[in-house]
Formats: C-alpha cells, structure tokens, sequence
C-alpha cells in the first residue's frame, strides 16, 4: 500500500509511519514540524524513520493547510489512501491561540478532503479525540453519544472534522474512518502530555500540578494499542452499502473510540511514575482548569466487534516503559 500520513514527525504518526514501513507498505509523510513544542524531538523521529524506512518513506515539510502548496507538492506522489494526523493539539493552548486552531484543524481538514476527492483515494483515516464528548456525564464513552457540547475549541475543531467529512462521505461517496483518541502516551510521546510533564518535573526534584485536587480519570491508551486500532482500521474502509455504521452514519463513514478501556485515578498513574523513577512526588494540588474534564473512559464495542480490536498494554507495564525510554532519550 501506498499510503500519506500527515502530522509525520508527530508521536502518533511517527509510530504510525513505522509500522506501516516494517510491514512493507511505503510512505509519503507531511509535516510543518512547528514549535509548539521542542522541534528537535520532531527532528529526533524524522532521523528515527530515514535509518530505519530507507526509500519507503518520503518527507515533505510543509503546512498542509496551505491548499496550493500541498496540491503542487503531492503532484508527483501517489497514494492509495490517508491516514490524517496532523493537527494543533491541546485543550489548554486553544484558549490562549484560537485562530491557529481553525486554520491548521478545519482548513488544514478541508485540504486532505479535497486531496482525498480529487485524488479518488480508497480510504481516508483522520484523527479525532476524545475531547468530543465534553462534559459527558455518561460513562464509558460511547460512539452513538451526543457530542455537540465541546467545552474547548480544540474539542470542537474535532467535532467539526467528523461533520465535515461525513458531508464528504455524503456528497462524494469518500469513504472515511474517523478516530477517537484516548490520552495516548508511550516512548516517543509528547512533551506537553502529562505523563511526559510529571516525569519531567520527578527528576528536578518539582512539584506536579494535579489538577481538581487529584480527583481527575483518564483512560490511557499505550501507543501500540493506538497504532493496532489505527493500522486495522486504515486496512478495512467502510461500505458504501447504506447500513449504519459506527457513529450513525449510513454513508461510508463511521467513527471509533480507541482507548484501553479503562478510567485510571491520577494518583494512581502518579504512583506508577514513583515507582519507576524511584522518586517520591510532591503534589501541588490544584483546582479544575478551563477546558478541561474530570473523566474519560472508552466503550471500544464498536471497534473491538467491527475489526476485533483488543487493547493489550496496561499502565502498570506501560507507564515503567515510557520512563525506561525517557531515561535513554535525555540520558537520565
């Protein structure tokens, strides 16, 4: 397969890029690799995939929310489907930047569509989030839940992409599978995710900020789990057969949780980090931030029974492995 995956230098579309590469599929990658967090660890998995990928993987630097020059540039380039990754992330930073959300998350989302159409490419995967649900207050998350109470614009960018593309599903026939994504961490992870943050501040001796006094869930997912969700996904594009899919659409397009299936304690997770680092945390407690929520937990019903979807990675294995690696990568 011939696949382009945007957001390449990021954490879930560098492993993305590397499994799809060890099985022998080859890879146009799209990246701006802008700072909104440290470049050099982008540069650090752009350098990982040219030593391991070889001439299966190709790297343009661009920012695919620039329509004319993504169209000239994957004008040399083909590609049976998309795998769209690239976005500007986080919750808390949307407060504060709100137009670089709507240019790179519903214009950037505009421009894959279009690629996708004009290209007639079999299949386009494209990352959504958890954050879609809100303040949902049922749990686990479900794929038939409303999601039309975002209580951050990064969640509602999100919630536009899954509206836009079913409007593309509709008017071209475009086959597309969006996905939900539960706090994923793993080596290779983001600098301005917790796991990262916390571990971080262990090891100069600081104090983590725990958010609404400590009383906060999450259902972390480790990056494998992620990519099997993904790469299964990406490998069994939706019919256009008129039956509901995943989500509620009867066009070719449906949307999946993918998650562990479990809402961790955060001072559970924090409990975890000491182990591993050896360090006993000071904890700063502090009241519930904007945007944010308390809980999110994944129902993977609609995923496990449509492409048999099984989350293996537990945090108690895989919280030890993220700290294993950050340990190599800045040599602590």
């Amino acid at each position: 397969m011939h696949v382009l995956v945007t957001g390449a230098a990021g954490f879930i579309g560098f492993s993305l890029i590397r499994a799809l590469v060890a099985r022998g599929d080859t890879v146009i990658g799209v990246d701006n690799c802008n700072s909104y967090y440290d470049p050099a660890l982008k540069e650090a998995r752009l350098a990982r995939l040219g030593a391991e990928a070889g001439d299966r993987f190709t790297f343009l630097r661009l920012d695919f929310a620039d329509y004319p020059g993504l169209v000239a540039a994957l004008e040399p380039h083909c590609f049976d489907a998309i795998v769209h990754l690239g976005a500007q992330a986080g919750v808390r930073y949307s407060i504060e930047n709100p137009h670089v959300y709507a240019q790179s998350n519903l214009v950037g989302h505009l421009n894959l569509l279009e690629i996708a159409r004009h290209r007639q490419v079999g299949h386009m995967v494209y990352a959504s989030s958890s954050s879609v649900y809100g303040g949902n207050g049922k749990l686990p998350f479900a794929v038939e839940d409303r999601a039309d109470h975002p209580v951050s614009l990064y969640a509602a960018t999100k919630r536009a992409n899954e509206m836009m593309s079913e409007s593309y599903a509709h008017l071209y026939r475009l086959p597309q599978t969006g996905l939900r994504f539960f706090t994923v961490y793993g080596p290779w992870g983001r600098p301005d995710m917790m796991l990262w943050i916390f571990t971080r501040k262990l090891f100069a001796g600081e104090a983590l900020p725990v958010f609404n006094h400590g009383e906060m869930y999450r259902d972390f997912t480790y990056i494998d789990d992620i990519i099997a969700g993904v790469v299964a996904s990406l490998d069994n594009p939706p019919s256009d057969d008129g039956a509901v899919k995943a989500g509620g659409s009867t066009k070719p397009h449906r949307l999946y949780n993918i998650g562990n299936h479990r809402s961790e304690h955060l001072m559970t997770v924090i409990g975890l980090l000491e182990q591993a680092t050896g360090i006993q945390a000071k904890i700063d407690f502090q009241p519930m931030q904007a945007g944010d929520v308390p809980q999110t937990y994944a129902d993977i019903s609609a995923i496990a029974a449509d492409l048999g979807y099984a989350p293996t990675t537990s945090i108690d294995v895989g919280v030890p492995r993220f700290v294993a690696w950050y340990r190599e990568y800045h040599g602590v």
